[in-house]
């Protein structure tokens, strides 16, 4: 029997006559009573009705309605399954689905659907019953599919659109979410959590000024909301005005001084303006209230680090693990450097990017040193690059790592440094330290690049756009081109370049543009190899370049990232590195002038020795 059938089959079950003049009337009073809000006295006539006809279903029903509005769950379910005991209406087991919703047993509510379908024609609540169903299991895909279902039932239900737009925000497909939420906001306008949701999404397509727009436009609207203020702050730390983010944050403050969300902000766009003092005494602050608030732990902890304080900093950064990780689950303990290792077995797995991998791996060769069996688990694109690391026993990809079986303690690679107590002074920093590239990849770059007459410079100008800081990271093509010119070959180390740098980068004869041919890091180290320098923003080539000593001048923000400490033009890290940082003004143009006056100088100097063949 198929759907079309089953439904026929039960809508031919008839409903047990009533009264017309008894339950009937009774039930009709208490649905005008309900109307006007009058709900005691609306359950008040739902039982006189019963009195009548205890089988009345439309009354059974109404009283789980009111005791689910009462927030009586259980009461409600007993009323509304008499009511389908006596009648198999598909309203009655969409009354039955939102008690179930609202208790949390989402399964329970797939079932009711699937059982309200074969009764009855498609209806919009239960299409939508069953998305938030399936948001509730996580089935975020089918939940999409669930409200689009909806809107092509009715294409004015706002709560599916928006629904629509949230769930498909969670997919991270961003594009589509926000032309739901668009949607959403057409047929409600001036909803302030649809507009911050939308002012969300636009901020991280780096839509800015519209972003900033709608966050105004919600500050209209309700003006003394302290969360539309954090919003809007944090927009403005995205576009770099840290000084005007700041002032919204304390908005939120003077409306909410508890926030706990403008209080992590405040702390972090201080931090931006170098106000270390005030930062510590937010994150205290936010410590005394809660002690148990691991993000303010971390921020200290970066801010320790940031002013070389290490050994209160890489002690502080191990609270991370009571923040959302995706760091494998293992059995065996986490080493933090107090157990003997010798004659151990290891995995030293990668824990957060690309370039905290490559800069990390330099406490490999300690462990090495300490008698254990090293097992590297990293990230797939770096497995070409360190599979040869001296004194391993095997690289694999970190997907794999918590499968591995014979292992006596597993190690973070960014605990390293925890791990061996570093300080400043005792930082392990070989000129370089990754294993050198292989030959015949250095010579099909060599031939790639033709003929050495000129100084080779590679060049990388942007890092990932998904990375948090990357508005504080990145540099226009446009603008880090001022240093192109003179007597030097520029060559592109930059993959995947931003859309508006995709079309600067294709009016420009002045980079030659191989990455097509870049298959993983191996490769880009091979041709870093074939290089004079290398310079960079604050991204993994910035590492990978400075791991294997090579010339690199990284070009960093007024206050960059932890790692490159605060006002020296050396890392301490890397040997073969010059920093170039940006003053107060934090003008990239400043610092790309910077870099190009001394590119002009090493030029000079180049041309005024012997040329290399």
């Amino acid at each position: 029997m198929n759907r079309r059938e089953r439904r026929a089959s039960h809508t031919k079950v008839k409903p047990k006559p009533v009264k017309p003049d008894g339950a009937e009337n009774f039930y009709q009073s208490a649905l005008r009573e309900v109307a006007s809000g009058r709900h005691a006295d609306a359950e008040r006539s739902c039982h006189l009705a019963l009195a009548v006809d205890e089988a009345h279903a439309p009354t059974l029903n109404l009283l789980g309605i009111l005791a689910l509005q009462a927030q009586q769950y259980e009461t409600a379910l007993q009323w509304i399954s008499r009511a389908i005991q006596q009648d198999l209406q598909p309203q009655y087991f969409l009354s039955l689905g939102t008690v179930l919703q609202l208790q949390g047993r989402s399964d329970e509510v797939i079932k009711v659907f699937d059982k309200a379908m074969e009764l009855g024609p498609e209806s919009a609540d239960l299409w939508m019953l069953r998305g938030n169903a399936l948001v509730g299991l996580q089935q975020f895909a089918d939940a999409v599919s669930s409200f689009k279902r909806v809107l092509e039932l009715n294409a004015r239900h706002w709560d599916a659109a928006n629904q629509c737009g949230i769930t498909l925000q969670r997919l991270g497909r961003i594009d589509e979410a926000l032309a739901y939420l668009d949607l959403s906001d057409t047929l409600r306008p001036n909803q302030v959590p649809t507009l911050l949701m939308r002012g969300a999404l636009l901020n991280g397509l780096k839509r800015f000024e519209e972003a900033l727009s709608i966050c105004r436009r919600a500050n209209e609207i309700e003006p003394g909301n302290a969360d539309i203020c954090v919003k809007t702050g944090i927009v403005l730390r995205t576009m770099r005005r840290d000084e005007v983010a700041l002032e919204w944050f304390e908005r939120a403050l003077a409306l909410q001084p508890g926030s706990r969300d403008a209080l992590h902000d405040k702390a972090a766009v201080l931090t931006k303006l170098r106000r270390f003092d005030e930062a510590f005494e937010i994150y205290r602050r936010l410590k005394d209230t809660d002690p148990r608030d691991a993000l303010a732990d971390l921020g200290t902890a970066h801010l320790n680090l940031l002013l070389g304080n290490f050994e209160a900093g890489w002690s502080g950064r191990e609270v991370r693990w009571d923040l959302p990780n995706s760091y494998p689950r293992f059995r065996p303990p986490m080493w933090q450097g107090q157990d003997s290792i010798r004659e151990k077995t290891i995995v030293i797995a990668a824990d957060e990017g690309l370039g905290d991998m490559i800069q990390f791996v330099r406490y490999v060769p300690m462990v090495v040193a300490l008698g254990a069996r090293i097992i590297l688990a990293v990230q797939k694109p770096l497995i070409p690059l360190l599979s040869n690391m001296p004194g391993i026993s095997q690289c694999i990809s970190v997907s794999e790592a918590a499968n591995v079986a014979a292992v006596d303690f597993h190690c973070p690679i960014m605990s390293l440094p925890f791990a061996f107590r570093t300080t400043l002074a005792t930082i392990p920093a070989p000129a370089s330290y990754l294993p050198a590239s292989d030959p015949d990849r250095i010579q099909a770059w060599e031939e790639r690049l033709g003929t050495h007459e000129k100084l080779r410079v590679g060049v990388v100008w942007s890092g990932n756009p998904n990375h948090l800081d990357d508005h504080n990271r990145s540099i226009p093509l446009r603008t880090f081109s001022r240093l192109f010119g003179g007597d030097a070959a520029f060559i592109s180390l930059q993959k995947e370049p931003k859309p508006e740098d995709k079309a600067v980068l294709q009016e420009m004869s002045e980079i030659l543009d191989l990455t097509s041919q870049l298959t993983d890091f191996a490769d880009t180290a091979a041709l870093i190899t074939c290089l004079d320098l290398v310079i960079t923003v604050d991204t993994s080539v910035a590492h990978l370049a400075g791991a294997l000593g090579r010339p690199t001048w990284t070009l960093l923000s007024y206050t960059p990232d932890y790692r490159w400490l605060l006002d020296r033009d050396d890392s301490a890290w890397y040997p073969t590195m010059r920093l170039f940082r940006q003053r107060e003004r934090r003008d990239w143009v400043e610092v790309v002038d910077q870099v190009r006056d001394a590119l002009h100088e090493l030029i000079a100097q180049r041309t005024s020795s012997p040329r290399r063949s």
